[in-house]
Order: structure tokens, then C-alpha cells, then sequence
């Protein structure tokens, strides 16, 4: 999955820019291919079930580890830990 994440894309940057006009659906809708939407959401769906798995394999869910663990930018870390804890998935 890492290597995946590790192609100079930005995944923290991207996938809050995304996040934010899911929020915003009939923004979305009109700047967006629709085809676009379900794919975005798998991805953060099986990176955030990623983390949660990791995080209980560690007994930690240490944004700084999680970066490690998943390739993910610090601040892509920080992003899933406090979107997972305020959903109460971790």
C-alpha cells in the first residue's frame, strides 16, 4: 500500500481537498466525474481501515507511527487519526 502512496502525490493534501467538497456535494457534483467520488472513497475507505489495523496491531495510534507504517505524510497521518477518533473507530 505504501508504495502506492509514495508516487509524489500528496495524499493528506488530496484527500482533504476531497474530503472537503464531499461535505459539499452539489459543489462537488458540478466541478467533479461523477466516476470520480466512488473511487476517492474506496481509497480513504481501505487507507482508514488500514490505519485502524495497524494502530491495533501496535497498540498505538501515533500519528507519527502511522505515517511510517502507511507511507503517509505527517500531516496525512494527523488527518485519519483525528477523522477515525471523532468517528469513534479508534
Amino acid at each position: 500500500m505504501a508504495k502506492c502512496l509514495d508516487e509524489g502525490v500528496d495524499p493528506t493534501h488530496m484527500c482533504q481537498s476531497l474530503v472537503d467538497r464531499i461535505s459539499r456535494s452539489r459543489a462537488l457534483n458540478s466541478i467533479a466525474e461523477p466516476e470520480l467520488l466512488p473511487l476517492f472513497e474506496d481509497w480513504l475507505e481501505e487507507l482508514e481501515k488500514e490505519f485502524v489495523r495497524q494502530a491495533e496491531k501496535s497498540q498505538s495510534s501515533d500519528a507519527a507511527l502511522m505515517a511510517e507504517k502507511l507511507g503517509l505524510s505527517m500531516a496525512g497521518a494527523q488527518f485519519l487519526k483525528a477523522k477515525l477518533e471523532q468517528e469513534g473507530k479508534i
